[in-house]
């Protein structure tokens, strides 16, 4: 647009981002402008191009100038960014990305130390906690000396005293040196276990034995005026005992002790100095020795050990040793069981309790091993460590990740004994305020940590509430961001790495919000994943908070709600690929709604995804969970109509991926495919024989490295191969598939090694990548290329789109109906070869989904879909949704979790679960079909599910 037609928007006062000339990917030297100051969606189908102007070109180039601003030398360490594909920008403000693909799977990260709550949180209890003994529960208590001075002569007047300085505490030695330093010292007893004793030349303890060793710096009755001797001998004591003193009472034999640190006086247990180190698992100072912060321990599974107990030994009942061989460790044990009556025949399951704790924890005497077996003149006496230490030591000395992986299938996480999963040491755990540790604290939904903040002060002492001010009002500030963008049934000890994308991405969006930035143009991927309608308003209103404080939002996004909220929107189109990368629209929401773009027709009404004429019955098979009780599900019974498409739903956190990919997926993976993944707890399962296989569609990269492409992952590369191998010119030279794959050497180019490009570091310039300058570019060496199908070489046929590859091998039935099922699926713009990195989520799900469908199903197959309209326009969900149909069709069971109500109106069968997140959801709501769950009273689903039912029929689209 011109000047003139901006002066049509008046109210967009701060200027525009104009991106002139954008070429990146499939983007066709388009021109955009973006209000600055506003909340601006960027839309289009799957693959259209959205992406490439967002993160690709704005965000891309907004980091490359940011790190321009360095100098060369930090360039070097930092990294640098290729200039983006674009004649110019301008306009452009310092640029955050908060992206979905950036969620930390380290499992030392959790939504506290994510956010910075918990180091706000360690803050608090490092300034105002209360430290209790763990030993005793007492208060710990700390004295000045002159306090002690004041203390022993009011309590022990005219008492005989002796004060002790403690030097050894509960540990081994012989302290042969220790009291020899003493004696030379000057000084003349110790208290050595309770008795007094004159330290003599050479005198030392069992070093086999724990030990309390305390010296005496004093001995004395107490006088009205012994202030001075007793403020000498404390200072002294103090130092000799680290800060701490003990009083004992000649007469009596009573001890008391008295410490300048944190200290319990019952047991003379004392702490240092807190500080918010001591709180965080992630610091040596704090994490729990046993478990080193992580909060679980992997221990041997006597389960994965011994599957099947009524094998015996000599059948292979313990896996890690396999069936009976000529060796040492078979010996063993059928020394062992020889003293049991039993023998390696005996079934496992028939081996008494005893032989079995022997078998596996080791033998507490030497194991004698027959003369004739070792082929020596008398028996062999040989140790037995048992089997849990045999596996262990495989684990800590196998470094290969085959044999790490073999030890580790018969391990289990366990919570830590030492924590018992609070992950920190117990001094740190022994810390209090309002009467609750910090683990304590950190496990509360962020509903009720809000409810704690907002009432804490009222119970700390009139000291510590003026500390802990600040503190406090800083965490209420950032827990309110995160109830904003409806995260409030998480809590802050939730493992980053079970976070879905969405909500990993909202986590970040609450963390901007509170760092309380100005002019800086955010970029955000689909926030709106994983969220109920419900939440949905809240999301934008904190979107729009984030636009208030100054700052520009750009989204890329195809909800509804988010579009008619926005200031601006582009439309990225007309198709997607290369029939994409244009700006067909770019305007207020009012605006759009009057043009034709695929987009408005979807907005505006005139087209629909329908809903079907009448719902599938399914075949009256059921699979059947009872007792299902994993994180916040309430011990419930759920069942899965088969034949059906049945859609979980519920809001954010109510127990839906808890009961779908936490449970019923992981039980079913073990039946068929002896998965290790182990199932959240549930009592039983009924109706597993009604079907034969389960397929898990997910979210989860295709592939991690550039080679993995479509081609290689559905095995249609292998197809082509074998077709290129039969060829005449082929067959003259000898050639085998091999020659024509780019990841073997023969065929492929070897100065790129099958990459296509070349690498040039530029130092403190950013890296360059070229094509490589002999294949230019086509991963093969000149005698592959040579030959040709129908005039295209094996490069040529990689560089095709899905589309024009199913035009191109349509005569070749071994090849179609999977590049077909990929068309299908709507992935008919991206390439065969296209490298499996630069797939979004939603088109790896989908890329899996075809490799599902091009495979021969027998009716009685189970699918599972985490949200699949992830990253889908509303036309892309037309399409995948007449995919899954078809599958339905054909007797299979389709299972989807989903908030998207284009597909959950089109379910045959629906479960609702809620009716709130975390600890208040976990429960089965509603559950028939749409029309019988929208006039269910109980959660949210069911009002936004009447209105689009109701609004399908007044538009005639059922």
């Amino acid at each position: 647009m011109n000047k003139k037609d901006r002066s049509l928007y008046p109210q967009f006062q701060n200027g525009w981002i104009d991106v002139y000339g954008a070429r990146v990917h499939n983007l066709k030297n388009i021109d955009v402008k973006i209000p600055r100051g506003s909340l601006t969606v960027i839309t289009g189908l799957s693959g259209s191009g959205k992406s490439s102007l967002a993160f690709d070109t704005i965000y891309a180039e907004g980091q490359r100038r940011y790190i321009e601003t360095f100098s060369a030398y930090a360039r070097n360490f930092l990294g640098n960014m290729q200039r983006p594909d674009v004649d110019k920008i301008t306009g452009l403000s310092p640029v955050i990305s908060i992206e979905q693909k950036t969620t930390n799977k380290n499992p030392r990260s959790t939504v506290g130390t994510t956010t910075e709550i918990y180091d706000y949180l360690r803050l608090l209890y490092a300034r105002a906690g209360t430290a209790y003994s763990y030993l005793s529960g007492q208060k710990m208590v700390k004295y000045t000396e002159e306090k002690i001075v004041d203390m022993i002569l009011h309590d022990y007047a005219d008492k005989a005293v002796y004060i002790l300085a403690p030097l050894v505490r509960q540990r081994k030695g012989h302290y042969r040196e220790l009291f020899e330093s003493l004696r030379r010292k000057g000084y003349l007893y110790v208290r050595v276990d309770g008795e007094i004793k004159e330290i003599a030349r050479g005198m030392k303890t069992d070093r086999y034995k724990n030990h309390n060793i305390e010296v005496v710096i004093d001995k004395l009755r107490v006088r009205p005026d012994d202030g001075e001797r007793l403020a000498q001998t404390i200072a002294t004591a103090m130092r000799q005992g680290d800060g701490a003193i003990m009083m004992l009472d000649k007469e009596t034999g009573e001890c008391r002790n008295f410490s300048k640190r944190l200290m319990d006086p019952a047991t003379g247990l004392s702490y240092g100095d807190p500080a918010p180190n001591i709180f965080s698992f992630n610091s040596p100072e704090g994490a729990c020795p046993h478990c080193k912060g992580l909060g679980v321990v992997s221990e041997v599974d006597m389960k994965k050990v011994v599957p099947d107990p009524t094998l015996s030994i000599h059948q292979g009942a313990i896996a890690p040793l396999g069936k009976y061989k000529n060796q040492m460790i078979f010996w063993q044990i059928e020394s062992i069981l020889s003293k049991y009556d039993c023998n390696l025949k005996t079934p496992f399951k028939d081996i008494p309790e005893d032989a079995v704790d022997e078998l596996m924890n080791g033998s507490l005497e030497e194991i004698r091993i027959d003369k004739d077996k070792v082929h020596t003149s008398t028996d062999y006496f040989v140790a037995f460590d048992g089997i849990v230490k045999y596996l262990r030591t495989l684990i800590e000395s196998d470094d290969s990740a085959a044999g790490q992986k073999w030890a580790s299938q018969f391990l289990a996480d366990k919570e830590c004994p030492a924590c018992h999963g609070k992950r920190l040491k117990k001094e740190a755990l022994a810390y209090r305020v309002w009467d609750k540790d910090i683990s304590e604290v950190s496990n509360l939904d962020i509903d009720l940590l809000r409810d704690w903040l907002d009432q804490v002060e009222d119970h700390l002492e009139e000291g510590k509430k003026r500390i802990a001010h600040e503190i406090i009002k800083e965490l209420r500030s950032r827990v309110s961001f995160l109830l904003d963008v409806g995260l409030n049934y998480l809590s802050l000890n939730r493992q980053s790495a079970t976070l879905s994308g969405g909500e990993s991405q909202r986590i970040r969006l609450a963390t901007q919000i509170g760092s309380q930035l100005v002019n800086v143009l955010y970029i955000l991927d689909e926030p709106s994943i994983g969220l109920h309608q419900r939440d949905n308003e809240r999301l934008i209103n904190s979107l729009k908070e984030l636009r208030d404080q100054g700052n520009t939002v750009v989204v890329v996004e195809h909800d509804e709600d988010m579009m008619r909220a926005a200031d601006w929107i582009v439309d990225i189109g007309p198709k997607a690929g290369r029939k994409g990368g244009e700006e067909v629209f770019e305007g207020t929401p009012e605006e759009m709604l009057k043009t034709d773009t695929l987009t408005a027709q979807y907005l505006n009404g005139e087209r629909a995804i329908e809903i079907p004429a009448e719902r599938r019955k399914g075949n009256g098979k059921m699979i059947t969970i009872h007792g299902a009780s994993g994180n916040n599900l309430k011990h419930i019974d759920v069942s899965f109509p088969l034949g059906t498409l049945t859609v979980v739903t519920g809001v954010s956190g109510s127990g839906k991926s808890t009961l779908i990919n936490e449970t019923l997926q992981p039980i079913l993976s073990q039946h068929f495919y002896r998965s290790l993944k182990k199932p959240m707890p549930y009592d039983s399962i009924d109706g597993i024989d009604n079907i034969d296989k389960v397929v898990n569609v997910d979210q989860s990269p295709i592939g991690r490295t550039p080679r993995s492409n479509p081609a290689t992952y559905t095995g249609v590369f292998s197809d082509i191969r074998n077709l290129f191998v039969e060829l005449p010119e082929a067959k003259i030279r000898g050639y085998k598939p091999g020659r024509f794959s780019f990841n073997v050497k023969g065929g492929r180019c070897e100065a790129c090694g099958g990459n296509g490009y070349k690498t040039i570091e530029m130092n403190f310039m950013p890296n360059v990548y070229v094509p490589c300058e002999v294949c230019h570019g086509k991963r093969y060496n000149r005698e592959t290329l040579e030959v040709r199908y129908k005039g295209k070489s094996i490069a040529d046929v990689l560089d095709m789109t899905i589309n024009q590859a199913v035009e191109f091998f349509e005569n070749v039935p071994t090849i179609l109906p999977k590049i077909k099922a990929l068309q299908d699926v709507g992935l008919g713009y991206i390439k065969l070869g296209q490298s499996s990195t630069t797939l979004s989520g939603g088109e790896s799900q989908r890329v899996k989904l075809a490799t599902e469908l091009s495979k021969r199903d027998t009716g009685k197959t189970l699918y599972i879909l985490d949200e699949p309209t992830t990253g889908l326009h509303f036309e892309d969900i037309r399409i995948l949704m007449a995919v899954l149909e078809k599958l339905v069709s054909r007797g299979n069971t389709v299972i989807i979790i989903e908030h998207n109500l284009d597909v959950i109106k089109l379910a045959d069968y629906i479960i609702d679960m809620g009716p709130e997140g975390g600890r208040g959801g976990g429960q089965v709501l509603s559950k028939g079909t749409p029309e019988e769950v929208a006039e269910c009273k109980l959660g949210y689903t069911p009002r936004f599910l009447k209105a689009i039912l109701e609004k399908a029929k007044s538009d005639n689209k059922i």
